[in-house]
């Protein structure tokens, strides 16, 4: 971008705009890596041994050249390693093809192609929408605007200076001491935009906005902003999206396009067992085996969640109005088309159920967890207890969704802070979406910090009722659905109603 300011008429901001999409676009690699999920299934054993064999190569060859350089050692050394270097790269250039050639599914996740700017403009926007993609730096942190037939590119502030104004906004959001006072959630929503939106105002117009955000821009609702105090917030006039990257709707519409519809509308998960003190558990014949249990029974991982969620003093409290929730969105659909888990059944063994692949909705209304030290440890949590009160494993972590068939519509996680994951500086927000959309869904509805759990249940409600009887587009609906709750006096804060959001596919 710094060439760009020198020389604006040579193309280099579309280069970097390219260059962000492709950094991106590695983001889920790293998150598979974190997770240990199975992505090399199907693929061709030999194909991965000489993979894994080159990159072991490579590894060594380039050791040797840094210790080579370090020893100050002869041009003709230094030559030497090179070319064996530039041999195993072209080695694995060539592998790569043949890898694409045999599981294109695993080569868009190893070797992403990145769509570039022609390219964005034709397959993924549409004459409605302007695609705001930003990118932080340490000095100075870019914005890209695009549509389907312009590009402009605008210099912000720098990574510091947006991250603390952010952080603020989202702290006076959620905080509270803070989030019931419209005048100081004005001012820091104005605050933050004047930073981030005043430069592109005159292009939004009443456009849909695709936000692929970066950093802590990922942890805030765009949905709340106001370029201005006295205004309504951005969700009056704009439907808004979020996406990992521009590049990834293209790779989840190609994916929509060769598969057939679900049979059945709505698996639907609510008011699971955390405890063994539920009341629902009063009159059974607990064992003393199950008396006795402790959280070393548990499998491994499972141990972890558990120590994982104590340690950050984190308690699985009961979730009454997610019944409350379900009943009413499951009174929407035919008895023969649904799929209800709760209680006991919501449990982990009902979630990786391969007849899960036969719905069109999957619906989560049960508490979320991000770990972002350990983002593999991250989850949605399900009945940790049986019928019998012995404690099980009731965690649905991040590997276990990478490795679901689910060729979900849309999966919808009415939970707490299911949007959150581990920021990884240049490569987006790495959470429970992306694993999601590995899995098959091209949307996903997710929550960026806990909401009251009644304003919750009511604006579901809402929200199935625009899709499933209005018949609107899931993004729309959300959006209706957060307009109507926000003209609730008592519920006009954005805290009850901005943190949902919906990433992916909005058509």
């Amino acid at each position: 971008m710094q060439l760009h300011l020198k020389n604006p008429d040579k193309g280099y901001d579309a280069q970097a705009f390219h260059a962000s999409e492709r950094a991106r676009a590695r983001s889920l690699l790293e998150l598979l890596s974190e997770a240990s999920a199975n992505i090399r299934q199907g693929v061709d054993p030999q194909l991965l041994a000489q993979e894994q064999n080159l990159q072991q190569q490579l590894s060594d060859f380039q050791n040797r050249k840094y210790q080579i350089v370090i020893a100050k050692s002869s041009q003709e050394s230094l030559d030497e390693i090179q070319q064996k270097i530039d041999t195993v790269l072209k080695e694995l250039a060539q592998l790569e093809a043949k890898i694409r050639a045999s599981s294109p599914r695993y080569a868009d996740l190893k070797y992403p192609e990145p769509l570039n700017l022609p390219q964005i403009q034709q397959q993924v926007l549409d004459d409605n929408t302007l695609l705001l993609e930003y990118s932080l730096g340490e000095e100075r942190s870019y914005l890209w605007a695009v549509t389907k037939t312009s590009f402009t590119s605008y210099e912000l502030p720098s990574r510091t200076e947006i991250e603390a104004t952010a952080k603020n906004f989202r702290d006076t959001l959620t905080k509270e001491t803070t989030r019931t006072s419209p005048q100081m959630v004005a001012e820091s929503a104005e605050l933050l935009s004047q930073m981030i939106l005043a430069p592109v105002a005159s292009e939004l117009g009443n456009k849909r906005l695709l936000i692929v955000a970066d950093g802590a821009l990922q942890y805030i609702p765009f949905s709340a902003l106001t370029l201005e105090e006295s205004e309504a917030p951005l969700i009056v006039k704009h439907e808004i999206v979020n996406l990992p990257s521009a590049s990834t709707l293209a790779i989840l519409r190609r994916d929509m396009g060769t598969r057939q519809p679900a049979p059945k509308a709505i698996a639907l998960f609510a008011d699971p067992v955390f405890s063994t003190d539920d009341e629902r558990l009063k009159g059974t014949s607990t064992s003393p085996v199950a008396k006795n249990q402790t959280v070393e029974n548990l499998p491994v991982e499972a141990q972890q969640l558990q120590r994982s969620a104590s340690e950050a003093n984190i308690y699985w409290t009961r979730l009454p109005f997610s019944r409350t929730e379900a009943e009413q969105i499951l009174a929407l659909v035919p008895d023969d088309l649904e799929k209800q888990a709760f209680d006991f059944t919501a449990n982990r063994t009902t979630a990786t159920a391969p007849d899960l692949s036969q719905y069109r909705i999957v619906h989560f209304a049960t508490h979320g967890f991000a770990n972002s030290k350990h983002p593999e440890l991250s989850g949605l949590v399900l009945s940790l207890v049986d019928e019998k009160g012995s404690l099980q494993n009731g965690y649905l972590r991040l590997n276990d969704i990478f490795n679901l068939n689910l060729p979900a519509e849309l999966v919808v996680l009415s939970a707490c802070q299911t949007g959150l994951g581990k920021d990884i500086k240049g490569e987006g927000l790495v959470g429970l979406t992306r694993g999601f959309m590995y899995a098959g869904a091209p949307r996903v509805v997710v929550s960026l910090w806990s909401v009251d759990d009644q304003v919750t249940s009511e604006l579901m409600t809402r929200f199935y009722k625009k899709m499933l009887q209005d018949k609107l587009a899931p993004a729309a609906a959300l959006r209706s659905a957060q307009i109507e709750v926000l003209q609730v006096s008592e519920w006009q804060s954005p805290y009850y109603w901005a943190a949902f959001g919906l990433q992916g596919e909005w058509n």
